[in-house]
Parts: structure tokens; sequence; C-alpha cells
């Protein structure tokens, strides 16, 4: 195993979770973390939740929704949101098929494909993969880095393991009381009625999600093994995004682990002089480094300066390099 002895200051949690508004460059951050966790000799997952594929574009790659080999010590995937929706919406119905009676199967159905196009479908899916991979091909790995899609679906999924759990435990204790009620037949039907009711199909799959739901709310709160990492650039709307994206984490205690501010200005040249325009763009970056100091501070803050090509494939994600801002730029 090839460790090197430099490692980039991104969080040291085994999960991270990348995000921000779309095209501050969260794709190549996480792509980048993977590639030096996995420089270190960690076998480390990185797992794309952004329906853009940008992760596939960034590394040059294939990808689909199982691990691939990308370097030594480093897989990825990527999860497509629609597909997912289907394939969850198919596993609820089979489900049903084994526990309504036939005659309502039709009607059943056809509620549950309302239910695919209603607010929280893709998200709900997309957070049931999102525990499979954790308890599933995750195990494997010493890392797990997620790259998500913009800020608000993502905050709509991370906010599900509370929500969800919630509702899951009054859908069960609706079964249960279903299933008293249902005692009174077996003193009719006998042993039959007495086997159905305790191999409830419904009753196990609704509390088999909501265990692994209650685990990966204990993992994505757990400040240890968990952490967020916003990636954003030095103008208004991205900074305003994220104070408020940090602010809504907090509510469900997801820890933040660093602020990566991409895109900065290459300093200045050797007579210290900059044209009218770099100036001037220079005077607006510092006051809103100010202001992520400011209100983002809590955090460790990254910099990443501005590129001067598309950092597509391995080799250029390897040459950016990842600082610790120092004070006097932020203010």
């Amino acid at each position: 195993m090839n460790v090197e002895s430099s490692r980039l200051p991104f969080p040291a949690q085994r999960i991270l979770f990348f995000g921000g508004k779309g095209g501050v460059g969260k794709t190549t951050m996480s792509s980048l973390a993977a590639l030096d966790a996995a420089g270190r000799g960690e076998k480390t997952l990185l797992v794309s939740t952004d329906p853009a594929h940008s992760t596939a574009d960034i590394l040059q790659l294939e990808l689909s929704d199982r691990p691939r080999p990308v370097v030594a010590d480093c897989w990825a995937m990527e999860i497509d949101p629609e597909v997912e929706a289907d394939r969850y919406i198919e596993g609820v119905k089979e489900r049903v098929a084994s526990a309504a009676p036939p005659r309502l199967l039709g009607e059943v159905y056809r509620q549950i494909d309302i239910a695919r196009v209603s607010p929280g479908a893709i998200e709900a899916a997309l957070f049931d993969r999102f525990t499979r991979i954790l308890e599933g091909e995750g195990k494997d790995f010493d890392r797990i880095i997620f790259d998500t899609a913009p800020t608000g679906q993502t905050l709509r999924l991370l906010s599900l393991p509370e929500l969800m759990t919630t509702w899951m435990t009054g859908l069960i204790k609706r079964r249960k009381k279903v299933g008293a009620l249902s005692k009174m037949w077996q003193n009719v039907a006998g042993s039959e009625a007495s086997e159905t009711l305790r191999d409830d199909p419904l009753l196990k799959a609704l509390e088999e999600r909501r265990g692994r739901f209650h685990r990966a709310r204990q993992l994505l709160t757990n400040p240890k093994k968990t952490a967020f990492v916003f990636v954003l650039i030095p103008e208004r709307l991205p900074i305003w995004e994220t104070e408020k994206a940090v602010e809504a984490l907090s509510k469900y205690n997801i820890p933040v682990g660093a602020i990566i501010v991409n895109q900065l200005l290459p300093a200045l040249s050797a007579d210290g002089e900059d044209e009218p325009f770099l100036r001037s763009r220079r005077e607006r970056e510092a006051g809103y480094l100010a202001r992520i100091a400011k209100n983002l501070g809590d955090w460790p803050i990254l910099s990443v300066a501005l590129q001067d090509t598309d950092p597509v494939g391995v080799d250029a994600l390897k040459a950016i390099r990842v600082h610790p801002t120092p004070a006097e730029v932020l203010g």
C-alpha cells in the first residue's frame, strides 16, 4: 500500500457529504477528496447523487449504480434519482401485492403511481438507496464521499430520517391496530389466519425500514463519523444559500465539517499591480470573504484558486491544491 505523507485539509470523518449551489465546484472537490483519501491508502467510495451526472464527466469514466474502480483504492458510482424512484415504487407494489386483497390491488396501485410523482418521492427513494449503500456496499470501504445534488434537494434528502421515522412509526401503530382487530377473525378462521397475521409482510417492511432510517439518522448526526462540507464561490447568492443551509442542517443536528471557497483569484503579480478589472474584482472578493469569515467562521474555511482550465480527469484533479485560508485573506 503506497501511502503519501501529505494530505489535503479535508475533514477526516469516514463519511463526507459535499454540497452547495449548482456550479460552484462541489463535484470537483468531492472527486479530489476521494482521490486524496485513496492516495493515502484509504479504500474510498465516491457516490454521486447529482442528477447532472457530472462525476462521470470529470473522472472521464462510464459510471453506473455499482462501484467501479477509478484508481488504486478509489471506486465511484452514480445514482440516477429517477431510476431509484421507479425501483422504489415497484418494491412498494410487490410488498402490497402480498398483503392487499386482489379486488383492491387496482386502486392501490393507482394511488401508489400517484405517489410516485408527488413532492418528496424522489428524495425518499434516494434516501432509501443511501441507507442501503451505508449498510451494503459501503461497509467494505474506509471512506465514503457523497457528491450531492444542489443544496435544496440535498437538504430535503437529509431531513428525511427524522420526518420519515416519525411517519413510519405512525403507520406501524395503525398496522398493529389492524392486526389486533384481526385477532377476532382468528376465532373464526383458525390457524391459517393466525399464520397470515404473524407473517404480515407490510408490518415487517415498515419495521425494517424504520430501523434502517433510525440507524442512518444516528450516523448522520455523529460528528465523529460524518461531516457536511459546503463548497461555494465568493459571490452573493452562493454565500447566502450556504448561510441558510448551515442553519437548516443545525436544525437536524447534522455536523458541518468545513467551508471550501472555490475559484479565488490568484495572488497579485510580482509588481503588486492589477488591471482595473482585476483590481475591482479583487476588492469585491475581499468583501465576500469578510462576510464568509463573519457568518461561517465557526468551521474551517478552506480555499481553492481559480483554475485556468477545466479540471477534467484524474491527473488534472490531483493537481488542484486546497489550503486553509489565512486570516489576513478573510479580513
